[in-house]
């Protein structure tokens, strides 16, 4: 796909009010990583990846991502400080300026689209000032035949200036840096942050109200594989949970690392075209999948080489812990044909305790998963965050609420309905610590967690003896093949196990004190799913 030949064909942005004759348009890969070099911004690395810097900003702001309060949002979005919203005539005059700036510059565009599923398909252009974001997308989103492109027609439009700058007291933002979703315009407006994943998640956030709204369809923040007999898994989780390396899995075909939507017809999509993955730590032991992606065509972000060398040093954290690549889904050699799956039969709701409370793995009633659907917990660890010396926990509602417009109770009842008629298996696991908090205990192997993750794929977890935790109320398995059962109940991997059980307490009373602003949205099934204590 990436080298196919140099699309010649010249095209016009004056509707969108960018008025340039320089414009690169459809570029291959291998253009755009050779623009990227020549032009001093970014460098190849020993496997022959593009490493480049994104600046200042090296993860997203979400307190900078703003959506036009208009006739199709003011009434469904659930405004709040997730979703920011900002005027219409305020996103004009910002729109004015930053079509201005890139005018008579060199810029670069590329005709793609999300949503692998026909049905659902959504044509994006987009509009980039530097050739590697231009990469970034033709990594991540899907990628047109040529001969699509000759009646092309966008629906929505990306446009990034990561060099043009908001005046925060004229322009409306909080800063410099500004992403605007305009769904009356179909516009994601990005400046002053060449962090790559904002125009990612800015069409998945985009995807995650236009699905459920018009298409009836639940947009997911999740991974999902298929087995050989067609049973589809997903993996929801936050950020360092283990979404994307558990999918990863060497038995199973890969449909999609991030973003899927799971439709009445019985299928699960991927939205996207390509993997957008973690690398601090990253070895070809533990993920030999990702580490064997980064190849020419791939983009590593804010990475730091071995001195003197063009390879990279994975521990190094110096720039960011967010340290990442991307690389187009082809660069895995298991994935699924079409990037389309069956009705799942298995979800995994993640989460990385770094209190070393919760179990490796417990079954879920629907009640509860419901509950911690919504709650989408996971726990920091100390020195991730400036100030963050101890664990904390993180509470973001469906795996994902700074990408979900809509209320999260939405989204979990379009879950439920489905997980119910799908009579689908619901899994708590824990890839965090166990005996013992973050700098006490030591953090669950991926070879266990691996293990748990088959057996209940396998179907070796159905007739085995579970036991109810105490406080929180979930079912754990007593064994598990090739899992050691003593590290199955969390409390006796503790030195002092009535520490452990305060402990737990103390973590449920901040499950129940986050789900507060939730209750008086859930429904009677869903606060049953509460822990008990």
């Amino acid at each position: 796909m990436e080298n196919y030949a140099l699309f010649t064909q010249s095209i016009s942005l004056k509707n969108l009010g960018i008025k340039s004759s320089n414009i690169h348009y459809q570029l291959t890969a291998a253009e755009l990583h050779r623009i990227t070099i020549e032009s001093g911004q970014g460098i190849e690395n020993s496997t022959g990846a593009l490493a480049i810097n994104t600046g200042e900003f090296t993860g997203r702001s979400p307190q900078d991502r703003f959506i036009v309060k208009d006739a199709i949002t003011e009434d469904k979005v659930w405004w709040g400080n997730v979703n920011i919203p900002f005027e219409a005539a305020a996103f004009d005059a910002l729109y004015h300026k930053v079509t201005n700036y890139l005018s008579n510059k060199e810029v670069f565009v590329r005709d793609t689209y999300v949503c692998a599923d026909t049905n659902y398909r959504l044509n994006v252009r987009v509009v980039t000032e530097t050739a590697w974001a231009n990469l970034f997308c033709f990594n991540m989103f899907l990628r047109p035949e040529e001969k699509e492109l000759d009646h092309f027609e966008p629906e929505w439009t990306v446009i990034c200036a990561p060099d043009f700058k908001a005046d925060p007291a004229v322009d409306g933002t909080r800063q410099a840096n500004f992403a605007i979703l305009d769904f009356t315009k179909k516009i994601a407006l990005i400046g002053g942050t060449g962090y790559t994943g904002e125009m990612k998640k800015g069409i998945f956030s985009a995807l995650n109200f236009i699905l459920p709204v018009f298409k009836n369809t639940l947009p997911m923040h999740c991974s999902a594989n298929v087995g050989e007999n067609g049973d589809t898994a997903i993996f929801f989780g936050l950020s360092g949970t283990g979404k994307t390396t558990l999918s990863a899995d060497p038995n199973r075909k890969l449909i999609g690392d991030d973003e899927h939507g799971w439709t009445n017809e019985n299928t699960v999509f991927n939205f996207e075209g390509g993997c957008y993955a973690k690398v601090i730590n990253l070895s070809e032991e533990n993920e030999p999948d990702i580490y064997r992606a980064i190849k020419k065509g791939a983009i590593l972000e804010n990475v730091v080489f071995k001195e003197g060398t063009n390879e990279v040093d994975y521990s190094d954290v110096s720039i960011t812990p967010n340290t990442r690549v991307s690389y187009p889904i082809y660069h895995i050699d298991n994935i699924q044909p079409g990037s389309i799956g069956n009705n799942p039969k298995n979800i995994f709701f993640l989460t990385a305790d770094s209190f070393g409370i919760l179990p490796p793995i417990s079954k879920l009633t629907s009640g509860q998963a419901a509950y911690h659907f919504i709650s989408g917990y996971t726990a920091k660890v100390a020195g991730t965050e400036a100030g963050v010396t101890e664990p904390q926990p993180n509470f973001s509602a469906c795996f994902g609420a700074p990408f979900m417009p809509l209320h999260p109770t939405k989204y979990a009842e379009m879950l439920s309905k489905k997980m119910k008629d799908a009579n689908v298996k619901v899994w708590l696991i824990n890839t965090g610590w166990t005996g013992g908090p973050y700098g006490v205990g030591s953090r669950m192997k991926l070879k266990y967690t691996r293990a748990m993750i088959t057996a209940a794929l396998n179907g070796d977890l159905d007739h085995v003896v579970y036991e109810n935790h105490k406080v929180f109320g979930i079912a754990k398995p007593q064994s598990c093949p090739n899992v050691p059962s003593e590290i199955l109940n969390p409390r006796n991997t503790w030195q002092d196990p009535e520490l452990y059980d305060k402990k737990a307490v103390e973590l449920a009373e901040k499950f129940k004190a986050n789900f507060a602003k939730f209750e008086e949205f859930a429904n009677a099934e869903i606060m049953a799913g509460a822990p008990l204590a």
